[in-house]
């Protein structure tokens, strides 16, 4: 059986991956009952899982309007790639300095692999390459930071994420070419990463982060 606990948790997550994909766009209002007839769930785990995301700054409750996707104004999305930056900088220094072991050494491999393949045989923008560099993405940074062997880093760097538009696994771009150039900006990290070069590794990623925010803030601007 499972618990109300371990429901509320997968609903939570749910809800979390949707926020932060785009999913689920700012100034959506979330109900209990429709959210808890198309996840076939009770509204226990619903009711926990909106508190839950409302306490971590991802959704506005207001008595009689109930819970809405807060809408997060640019400069706090600047804010959050600029605190990502530098802390990815200080875990792609720390494991420079500290080594990849073989199981990570062969995960960013993977990744750029199939990086490279998808975008080399792909020439058009869809959902499909969209969806496994997201994946390859986050293989890649969730590798170096796991291998910084830093947990508070880890946390912190976590919170950043808490913003949509800021998750690893949230590819914005406008064109093929530019994923490849982000996707070549990953081999050149590895490739200070193997050397062992802890400065040009920390520069690296953070020139490589903030290109992603320029283009997150022109997507947003945009938009709006």
């Amino acid at each position: 059986m499972i618990s109300n606990a371990t429901r509320s948790l997968s609903v939570t997550d749910h809800l979390r991956e949707a926020i932060l994909s785009g999913g689920l766009p700012a100034g959506t209002k979330l109900q209990e009952v429709r959210l808890s007839e198309e996840l076939g769930v009770s509204r226990t785990p619903i009711r926990a899982a909106l508190q839950s995301l409302s306490a971590a700054g991802l959704l506005d409750y207001a008595p009689n309007r109930g819970y809405v996707v807060r809408e997060f104004p640019i400069s706090e999305l600047v804010d959050a790639y600029e605190i990502r930056g530098a802390l990815e900088g200080l875990a792609a220094r720390f494991t420079a300095e500290r080594g990849l072991v073989d199981s990570q050494r062969q995960t960013i491999e993977q990744s750029l692999a199939r990086g490279s393949d998808i975008l080399t045989s792909s020439s058009v923008m869809n959902d499909h390459v969209l969806g496994i560099i997201g994946e390859t993405n986050a293989g890649f940074h969730d590798t170096i930071m796991e291998a910084s062997l830093n947990r508070l880093l880890s946390q912190m760097a976590q919170m950043s994420f808490q913003i949509p538009r800021v998750s690893n696994r949230n590819i914005i771009a406008f064109s093929l070419d530019e994923l490849r150039q982000r996707h070549d900006e990953h081999y050149l990290i590895y490739e200070a990463l193997m050397a062992r070069s802890a400065t040009k590794a920390d520069t690296l990623m953070r020139d490589h982060v903030a290109s992603v925010k320029f283009a997150a803030v022109r997507a947003l601007r945009e938009t709006r």
